[in-house]
């Protein structure tokens, strides 16, 4: 416990976690109660932990009260996917249980996995334990421990991108809670391979787990797809001679912020040394544990790992660090991001393969007329040899694929309505949005159904000053809590109010610079008018074909 807070009342949430005997509570008796779509408030946040939490649909809310019904309760599942990689039998699962158990759709997230919508009450345990018949969870999901690992998505490109999939994997695996909750509420026990109990005791988290979210991520030089510096911990890979030296270790990270608080704030990570590989997990195990201990427990506004850092400054950081580990961290090496861009279409990997990088907007995986995606991912899982990797930026790749399997993919996909999906500008294949409304009760204003018509009406601007081909990262969030990382877009577009944005402007392209507010309250043509002008002026006036446009904002003044 922090020092400068322990005369401080804690949150209520730590309570409910000390006394939720390890994450079980009273969810039983909650989920056999059939009476209500709801849970109660206090397992509506212990649920976050095994990976669900409640939601209900708020377009419906005032008709619902006008008939004196309760809420359209529901809830979302993220199942837990370090690196994003996915099997054609998961797929298959997975889209089986959308349409049987869930809304019908799947979402690409911005963390690298799956989110399932609209999953009723009574249809929780049936997902998990489909889920679970192919060694799928959502075991920490969410929840105050350490999240979904991101890492770069197509480790067959080379020897040392396998080995960083690889060390991800396994330190999601070892930063895992051990309370055997999960399994006993929603498995009842049954155990596939690899899925044994370990003791019901928390060795990493204690008995009340960590103060907020946690989250961790691997990046590889020159792509900052996973934008490592948002993350609580990063660990950029270094590679020398051709292989694998070990990593620079970033720490403090994250996006999330309050309107109108400015004592919260988005903040880059710290790049504070260098380990070898063999030591990822000693270290991410001491980072954890000392924002364990020292995290803000009495105000959940302030209890990243953010606020640790600054409040007791960075050389303090380090130094309780190493005296844990017992050993020094070595001076950071050189490394350069020049881009966050997913590779689309067809790419040749080191062992021969292909992947196929497939853009899709929003990560909203449905059929609609004439663009039928749902259906043609189910078609190719079906004789898919490889595998799928959902990317940071929403996307998915179609991996492993032979040289005799190309055309059959590249047949499904036209059936589908899918061939010229990559062919559109670089700013919709750059932009990013979360689900906000109907379903995040945090949302204040629409992301997901907006940012279609928002792109449209930006896409004429662009095309007319000549833009088409340019890369331009967008993202728009319905509320401030970041979940699209906005704050590191060259335009970032908040959540203020019903219909109205908080503008951002000039981030790097490759996420090693935060944006700016520079206007509030804006609604969607508002929003246009203001950037017409500015991307018109980049097309003519930025200094060469290499200058960003978030890059220019910042030199001609647009940031204020």
């Amino acid at each position: 416990m922090s020092e400068s807070t322990t005369a401080k009342p804690l949150s209520a949430n730590e309570g409910l976690k000390a006394a939720s005997r390890h994450l079980r509570g009273t969810l039983a008796a909650d989920f056999a109660d059939t009476t209500t779509g709801a849970i109660s408030e206090e397992n509506a946040q212990l649920t976050k932990f095994h990976g669900f939490y409640l939601q209900d649909d708020r377009d419906l809310r005032n008709e619902r009260r006008r008939l004196k019904q309760e809420k359209a309760y529901s809830f979302m599942l993220r199942v837990r996917l370090p690196g994003g990689r996915c099997t054609p039998q998961q797929w298959l699962v997975l889209d089986q249980l959308a349409d049987e158990r869930a809304s019908g759709t799947l979402r690409l997230t911005t963390r690298q996995t799956f989110q399932l919508h609209g999953v009723l009450k009574g249809n929780i345990r049936p997902v998990i334990r489909g889920m679970h018949t192919v060694l799928l969870d959502s075991i920490a999901a969410c929840g105050d421990v350490n999240r979904n690992v991101m890492a770069p998505p197509n480790p067959e490109r080379s020897a040392v991108l396998h080995q960083v999939y690889e060390q991800a994997r396994g330190f999601s695996e070892f930063a895992l809670p051990r309370t055997r909750a999960y399994h006993e509420l929603w498995i009842q026990d049954e155990l596939v391979s690899g899925g044994e109990f370990r003791a019901d005791e928390e060795p990493l988290y204690g008995a009340t787990y960590l103060p907020r979210k946690f989250k961790t991520g691997f990046a590889l030089p020159p792509s900052n797809d996973v934008d490592i510096f948002s993350q609580d911990l990063g660990f950029i890979a270094i590679v020398e001679d051709g292989k694998l030296a070990g990593y620079n270790v970033c720490v403090g990270g994250g996006q999330g912020m309050s309107h109108g608080n400015a004592k919260t704030y988005p903040r880059l990570a710290d790049v504070i040394g260098f380990i070898t590989p063999d030591r990822v997990n000693e270290l991410g195990g001491t980072v954890i544990a000392i924002q364990r201990d020292f995290g803000d427990r009495t105000d959940r506004k302030h209890a990243r790992l953010k606020y640790t850092i600054d409040d007791r400054g960075i050389t303090w950081f380090v130094g309780e660090l190493e005296r844990r580990l017992g050993w020094a961290l070595a001076p950071a090496r050189p490394y350069a991001f020049t881009t966050i861009t997913d590779p689309l279409g067809w790419q040749r990997c080191d062992d021969g393969s292909w992947f196929y990088g497939l853009h899709i907007l929003s990560g909203r995986i449905k059929d609609a007329p004439g663009w039928a995606m749902k259906s043609a991912l189910r078609e190719i899982a079906q004789i898919h040899e490889g595998d799928f990797r959902l990317t940071p930026s929403q996307n998915l790749t179609i991996s492993g694929v032979s040289d005799a399997r190309k055309a059959q993919i590249e047949a499904i996909l036209a059936r589908h309505g899918l061939a010229d999906e990559n062919a559109r500008t670089g700013l919709r294949l750059n932009a990013l949005s979360c689900v906000a409304l109907p379903t995040c009760g945090l949302a204040l204003s629409e992301a997901e159904r907006e940012l279609p018509q928002l792109l449209a009406d930006l896409e004429t601007v662009v095309e007319e000053a000549g833009l088409r081909h340019d890369a331009i990262s967008i993202r728009m969030t319905g509320c401030p809590n970041g979940c699209a990382r906005p704050y590191l877009a060259e335009i970032g577009l908040v959540g203020r109010a019903p219909g109205k944005y908080n503008l951002y402007l000039g981030a790097s392209f490759e996420g090693t610079r935060l944006n700016t507010l520079v206007a509030e309250s804006l609604t969607h043509p508002q929003v246009v008018e203001r950037l017409a002008p500015l991307l018109k002026r980049y097309a003519t006036e930025r200094t060469s074909t290499g200058e960003r446009f978030g890059d220019f904002c910042h030199r001609v003044g647009a940031v204020g």
